[in-house]
């Protein structure tokens, strides 16, 4: 393979890389500061749990979905709990513990509203 084929062999795999992570941004969006405060309390209320670690990036996109509503998530960073996550069997993060059912890996809002029985607010329309 010549130069000119490696550099745009590398252009297209960049640009498609590119397109891989704007389209999963924009299906991922956070959810507004607040919106969420009854789904996480709901959450909460019936025992779920979000097993993570600060410097996981799975973790952070979930809890960025919430906004600032997360602070109602009953969460447990595992780095700092070591035998508590080692004894629930964590095995990856983020895992969510719902109705005594481990997850493992980002749910997303909508499967954790199936998964728990919380009702999602519903969508503003204008």
């Amino acid at each position: 393979m010549n130069k000119k084929n490696t550099y745009i062999s590398i252009g297209i795999a960049v640009l498609l890389i590119l397109a891989i992570w704007v389209m999963y941004f924009f299906n991922n969006k956070p959810q507004q500061p607040g919106l969420l405060d009854e789904f996480a309390k709901c959450l909460t209320e019936k025992g779920s749990v979000m097993y993570g670690a600060v410097w996981c990036s799975h973790c952070k996109a979930e809890k960025d979905r919430f906004g600032s509503s997360f602070q109602y998530v009953n969460y447990v960073e595992c780095p700092d709990n070591t035998k508590l996550c080692t004894d629930e069997g964590i095995g990856g993060f983020p895992t969510w513990k719902i109705g005594g059912v481990l997850y493992e890996g980002e749910q997303g809002l909508q499967k954790l509203s199936e998964l728990s029985s919380c009702p999602l607010p519903e969508p503003e329309t204008k």
